[in-house]
């Protein structure tokens, strides 16, 4: 059953907010401030469902972005405020922005001026890997964050529900070998109903094709995880973190580098 629930972030610079997984971090967001714009349209995504609409104010140039973050940037140097990450995130998928290898290097370069020991993270989908201008530009971040929710098609579609329906996981996994060595692979672990249909990735046969897609990947780790916050899916439930810990394990017994 699907319940109301809307984008998270109404600015292009948002934050800082404490990420479970990178520490404190400053926000990007390259999509409309009142709209989704994604390429899936996942059961767990916290900016909620597509069907919301775009909204109206339309994608930041990339002249606001530098404004905004260098003002941001600014402000939090001279309170004294720490940061460990500038993440590009948002109401969707970042990397769709048609300027987003130019908004990577006004980022890197603001990073420098203002935060050198901080890092670049940028959590991607995955599906515009096979734009080579996308691709390039991802090798540019500190942490190249490529989800990977599944490796058996099935339970892929449901969860990640693609709007390219030419989009497979075997396509998926064989782009991601780009990245080999540099790329973390995220997974989202969950399991629960939608539309009447069971999902369950945790399951010793969902495990073992991870692994095998992760081992043909080669990333630099892989980044396990599960539901931490409201989904407009109501009938999700979240791993427990004994069951991540014993599935990190299976993972790193295959000579895979994994953080929970």
């Amino acid at each position: 059953m699907a319940k109301d629930q809307t984008v998270l972030f109404h600015s292009t610079v948002f934050g800082p907010i404490h990420s479970r997984r990178l520490g404190t971090s400053l926000g990007i967001n390259l999509l409309p401030d009142d709209g989704k714009v994604c390429t899936f349209d996942c059961v767990y995504c916290e900016a909620g469902y597509n069907a919301q609409g775009t909204g109206t104010t339309g994608l930041p140039l990339p002249e606001r972005v530098e404004r905004d973050l260098e003002a941001k940037l600014r402000d939090m140097k001279s309170r004294g405020e720490s940061l460990d990450v500038i993440t590009f995130s948002g109401n969707g998928e970042p990397t769709l922005h048609p300027r987003f290898a130019e908004v990577v290097e006004i980022v890197n370069r603001l990073r420098d001026k203002y935060y050198p020991e901080a890092r670049t993270s940028v959590l991607t989908n995955s599906t515009r890997i096979f734009d080579p201008r996308v691709a390039e530009a991802l090798k540019l971040v500190d942490n190249n964050i490529l989800k990977l929710d599944s490796a058996i098609e099935p339970t892929m579609r449901l969860i990640d529900n693609p709007t390219e329906k030419l989009f497979t996981v075997e396509r998926l996994v064989e782009g991601l070998r780009q990245f080999a060595g540099q790329g973390i692979i995220q997974t989202m672990f969950l399991r629960g109903s939608h539309n009447g249909r069971p999902i369950d990735n945790t399951t010793p046969e969902e495990v073992d094709a991870l692994i095998e897609a992760y081992r043909r990947i080669g990333p630099k780790s892989v980044m396990i995880y599960t539901i931490d916050r409201s989904t407009p899916e109501e009938n999700l439930e979240k791993v427990g973190r004994e069951e991540l810990l014993d599935i990190a394990r299976r993972i790193r017994e295959a000579g895979i580098e994994v953080s929970v």
